[in-house]
């Protein structure tokens, strides 16, 4: 038995996107043509996806979040309020010769967010940039660099300054989570000469 999308009456879907069971979009949002939204997820007020975006499941994207094309995001996934997820790496609005450039005048480089990653409230993800599997990037963030997965990032520019688990507890220095006790296996806590 399905459980179709709910759709507030104020937000414009374009008939080309595709929407999965059970997700919820709410008021004023956008979901622009070819956009593909996986099942069981929740877009905020005021939300705008663009043309060709792909979501996948059970992802929440806060009010206000803007989501440019060749953006992909993965199952799991959380984007806080007034984050943005940019692809043009030359921003400009008109040619050399001064006409106003079109859809061939640029290059998309969209941003990749990869599952059960986090990114914090007012954040800037720049082109081109990945964020790893359950990796957190903190509230105010500009993101110029690809983060690594379980990565806690945060600043202007992020920097890493440590390690997260999957339930966002900080990783000691052997890599168990200091609030569910859970153990990884990351590279860079591992001491000198032992792989993963």
């Amino acid at each position: 038995m399905s459980n179709p999308p709910r759709i507030h009456r104020t937000a414009e879907v374009s008939a080309t996107a595709y929407l999965g069971d059970a997700t919820q979009i709410w008021n004023e949002a956008q979901v622009r043509d070819g956009a593909r939204i996986g099942s069981q997820c929740l877009l905020g007020k005021g939300v705008y996806i663009d043309v060709d975006v792909t979501i996948g499941d059970r992802v929440k994207l806060e009010n206000r979040v803007s989501v440019f094309r060749g953006a992909r995001i993965a199952s799991g996934a959380f984007v806080g309020p007034h984050t943005c997820l940019l692809n043009d790496k030359v921003p400009r609005a008109i040619t050399p010769e001064g006409a106003l450039k079109g859809l061939d005048d640029w290059t998309v480089s969209g941003v990749t967010v990869e599952e059960g990653a986090s990114i914090g409230g007012g954040c800037t993800v720049l082109p081109g940039v990945t964020v790893g599997r359950f990796a957190l990037v903190g509230a105010g963030s500009v993101v110029t660099r690809d983060v690594p997965a379980h990565a806690l990032v945060f600043g202007n520019p992020a920097r890493l300054i440590g390690y997260v688990c999957e339930c966002g507890g900080r990783l000691g220095d052997v890599g168990t989570c200091t609030t569910c006790s859970r153990t990884h296996r990351i590279a860079a806590l591992e001491p000198a000469g032992v792989g993963s």
